[in-house]
């Protein structure tokens, strides 16, 4: 494990951080009894476990039960991020309080827990500030060095190319073949009919610039989310790297690493019973969620098990909306309202009973491999099902060294995390005008000869204004903070502690109407595409927070964006936002 100090990375427990109105329900959630839990301990009133609440807060949120930093450290990772369990120091990964942590310590039930941070972010969608820093995160992935095995490099195709880990040979090793996934396809518009081509090229050109070299072997476009592109990803893997080894999903954070982790948990990537025994990953916006190294068995692609998936896949094609089952059509209608592209994942070897007919699972045909425990629930997985397993491991999200999300606070996170599929907002302006993209960026068009159209790719929830230059600096002292600009939170008293602007000069030439000629880049905020009359010379000015790395990109990335624009709302510089037509591929892998 990497250390913390003397602490390892700590992985909390459902239940502890609803606040509540009266004092026996606050000792109830924490599991609070009038019997000590583990070993003698004085009898602490009710009254001082609420004074010892209120005085316990991390950030904005409460953090309950009492820190014991003279207890030991336990062996057992949180399911949810990987950190080690312990009730030592509320801000190290892996706190549980130590009335909870004690209590089921004793019963035997540690290794079924989640850290309070997890349970935070899952139940309550809060963040909670940790001390763990960047080269804490890359230790870990360096873990895999010596092991032999495949990397899956997650990127987010709405940071690229920064969400691209730069330097991966160094962290995971030279001795590893490694398959890209584009992620977050589910949320670009489609610019022109061969955009799917387009994007894959451009990756696969970052990629290269970025000094893969030869060990990268495929390139997949997926969305983690949504579903699309995963089973033939999977397909891929099983044909060709099959049983070799161990597989690793690395890349920066908030890429999606978990949520893939999550979506083959519970596809044919993973041993059948294992998805009912293992607990997801925790999943969130906020940039660091995983800390140690999670991990599922992988099923074992023999020829058996690949001819009934085939024949699933065939069966799932064939099927129109109206035989789908009731829930999946309704999850693909739900999934088609938040992202363009929507896929189907399924599981060949899921336990499905009918009265006329006896299923089975071929894993469970080993030895001692009993399907459910004592009391119901899913059995562990016995010694014979992971006694040859090769296992798929979600390590922790490297944190990039210029990133706007770590100057954001929790809820400005959320804010700016696009989440849905992203409406292209397009505007023209005049030289000698200004788009602020929140309070987050501004970009000044300084000189140029005839307008430009410029395309916001972002967050639907981050707010656009468009004023003159001569006002920008006032709209900016005025507004920051406040409705206007939206993004930061807070007033003046927020935009104190925001970092100050700073410029960055651009000379563009125009390539058409209906073509981009370069995207601003605004780090893990989206971008921004300009498009310029033939040959016009256009001179910007973008301000932001030099800390957010902002920056220019060429050639766009949709460089027809600006084809989605809508008509012009009159007696303005905006055009109607004009969503694409849902692309439901429900019979699509």
């Amino acid at each position: 494990e990497v250390l913390l100090g003397h602490l390892s990375f700590f992985f909390p427990d459902p239940g502890l951080e609803e606040e509540p109105n009266e004092e026996q329900q606050v000792l109830h959630q924490l599991g609070v009894s009038s019997a000590p839990a583990c070993g003698p301990r004085p009898q602490v009133s009710p009254q001082k476990h609420l004074r010892s609440l209120e005085r316990q807060l991390q950030g904005e949120h409460r953090v309950f039960g009492t820190p014991d930093a003279g207890a030991a450290v336990s062996d057992i990772s949180c399911s949810g991020c990987g950190a080690v369990l312990h009730c030592s120091a509320a801000d190290v990964p892996g706190y549980l309080p130590s009335e909870k942590f004690k209590v089921l310590l004793e019963a035997g039930t540690l290794g079924g827990a989640t850290c309070q941070r997890c349970h935070l972010i899952t139940h309550h969608h809060k963040a909670q500030n940790l001390q763990v820093t960047w080269d804490q995160y890359r230790q870990v992935v360096r873990q895999i060095r010596g092991r032999k095995g495949l990397v899956l490099l997650v990127a987010d195709l709405l940071d690229l190319p920064d969400s691209i880990v730069p330097d991966l040979p160094d962290l995971v090793g030279t001795n590893k073949h490694v398959v890209v996934l584009g992620n977050k396809l589910d949320l670009l518009p489609g610019d022109s009919p061969n955009y799917l081509q387009r994007v894959k090229r451009r990756l696969a050109q970052y990629c290269q610039e970025a000094g893969f070299g030869p060990q990268v072997t495929d390139l997949h476009l997926i969305s983690a989310k949504t579903g699309y592109g995963v089973e033939a990803l999977i397909s891929s893997l099983q044909r060709s790297w099959k049983y070799k080894g161990d597989v690793f999903l690395v890349g920066s954070a908030n890429a999606g690493k978990s949520t893939l982790f999550n979506t083959l948990l519970e596809s044919d990537y993973c041993k059948s019973r294992a998805a009912q025994v293992l607990q997801k990953a925790t999943i969130s916006p906020w940039p660091g969620t995983t800390l140690n190294l999670l991990k599922f068995p992988i099923i074992n692609p023999t020829p058996y098990r690949m001819f009934r998936r085939q024949n699933r896949l065939k069966e799932a094609l064939q099927q129109t909306e109206e035989e789908l089952p009731a829930d999946e059509r309704r999850r693909l209608q739900r999934l088609g309202r938040h992202g363009y592209l929507v896929g189907r994942v399924g599981q060949t070897f899921q336990s499905r009973t009918r009265a006329d007919e006896i299923q089975f699972d071929p894993d469970s045909l080993s030895a001692c491999s009993p399907a459910s425990g004592a009391d119901g629930s899913p059995a562990e997985l016995s010694y014979n099902e992971l006694k040859d397993a090769h296992w798929l491991y979600d390590t922790p999200g490297i944190v990039k060294e210029r990133d706007i999300l770590q100057l954001l606070q929790e809820q400005e996170v959320r804010l700016v995390v696009p989440t849905q599929a992203i409406v292209p907002r397009t505007f023209v302006l005049k030289p000698g005008m200004s788009v602020f993209v929140g309070a987050l960026a501004r970009i000044d068009f300084l000189q140029g000869a005839k307008s430009c159209w410029f395309t916001v790719m972002a967050s639907a929830r981050v707010p656009v204004h468009v004023t003159s230059l001569d006002k920008a600096d006032g709209v900016y002292e005025r507004h920051a903070g406040r409705d206007l600009l939206g993004v930061p939170v807070g007033g003046p008293e927020r935009m104190e502690r925001f970092p100050a602007f700073a410029p960055q000069d651009f000379s563009l030439e125009g390539r058409g109407y209906l073509e981009a000629t370069a995207d601003i880049t605004l780090s893990s905020a989206g971008w921004v595409a300009v498009t310029a009359v033939p040959g016009e010379q256009v001179q910007l000015r973008v301000l932001g927070p030099e800390a957010a790395g902002f920056g220019l990109r060429t050639p766009p990335l949709l460089p027809h964006v600006v084809s989605l624009k809508g008509e012009r709302v009159r007696k303005s510089s905006a055009y109607r936002p004009l969503r694409e037509k849902k692309k439901q591929n429900q019979a699509r892998f």
